[in-house]
């Protein structure tokens, strides 16, 4: 069996950056089999497509260990894909049905905007103690349904922290998202994300994270539409647009491998 297979290169406009996601294009639904594929793909999340009789689409994502409730790379790396080989016209939205809602993707000039559920985070009532297993001291500590957000006092903290994964992964939650209000005039605050966890020690640009991460700034910094960036050895800029419940996450891709997948 010959399936179609890409890896994509999310959250920027050129190869080698951003965050990259295999996008396989397949008619499977058995869980094994896809947990297997993503475990040799070896990416943070492969991403799923598979058509629906309607004309929409149904999505999955995985780690190479497990499956995940929300993915925004992964989301934006498989409408790229699905625009860019002809199996969508680029004038028509996308629309994903996953396990977090549908997913509705739409081309806005060159970049893609998807639209996805906010995410806020609930303060916690022992932030010293998640603080201690990052070996930081966080201003505020929460936590939504899937990861901790955890905030600091500057953004040179978050771009220099180098937490043990070890402890990291004590933490029970998807991953842990570190950020901070940036130090920097082209974007409002900077961020990282540690999943150990879910079997990824750090994700380069974590479209899902800016689901958390836009209430929250907009709170702090009484805007709508922000620009983060994701300081990572990779790093990544996503716009982030709220709008009542719902936060749009912009941003590009770039194809940098298409084949077939045998199995």
């Amino acid at each position: 069996m010959a399936v179609p297979l890409y890896l994509v290169d999310a959250f920027t406009d050129r190869p080698f950056a951003g965050n990259p996601a295999a996008v396989c294009l397949s008619e499977s639904h058995d869980t094994q089999w896809l947990q297997s594929v993503a475990a040799e793909m070896n990416q943070a999340e492969t991403a799923f497509v598979r058509p629906r009789p309607d004309g929409e689409w149904d999505l999955r994502w995985f780690t190479p260990t497990i499956e995940v409730e929300l993915c925004g790379h992964a989301t934006l790396a498989s409408a790229h894909a699905l625009w860019s080989s002809g199996r969508v016209e680029r004038s028509s939205a996308i629309r994903f049905h996953t396990r977090s809602g549908v997913l509705t993707c739409r081309l806005r000039g060159d970049d893609i905007e998807m639209d996805f559920p906010a995410e806020p985070a609930t303060a916690v009532s022992s932030p010293a103690e998640e603080g201690l297993l990052l070996g930081v001291t966080p201003i505020f500590v929460g936590r939504n349904r899937m990861d901790m957000l955890v905030v600091l006092g500057a953004a040179d903290e978050v771009r220099r922290l180098s937490p043990d994964m070890s402890e990291v992964a004590k933490i029970k939650c998807r991953g842990v998202i570190v950020t901070a209000r940036s130090d920097t005039p082209d974007v409002d605050f900077v961020s990282r994300f540690f999943a150990p966890q879910s079997g990824v020690a750090e994700d380069p640009v974590t479209g899902s994270a800016h689901c958390c991460l836009g209430p929250y700034w907009r709170a702090q910094l009484g805007k709508d539409e922000l620009i983060g960036y994701q300081a990572s050895k990779r790093g990544g800029k996503v716009a982030v647009r709220c709008a009542g419940n719902r936060v749009f996450l912009g941003g590009k891709a770039v194809t940098v491998v298409e084949g077939q997948l045998h199995s």
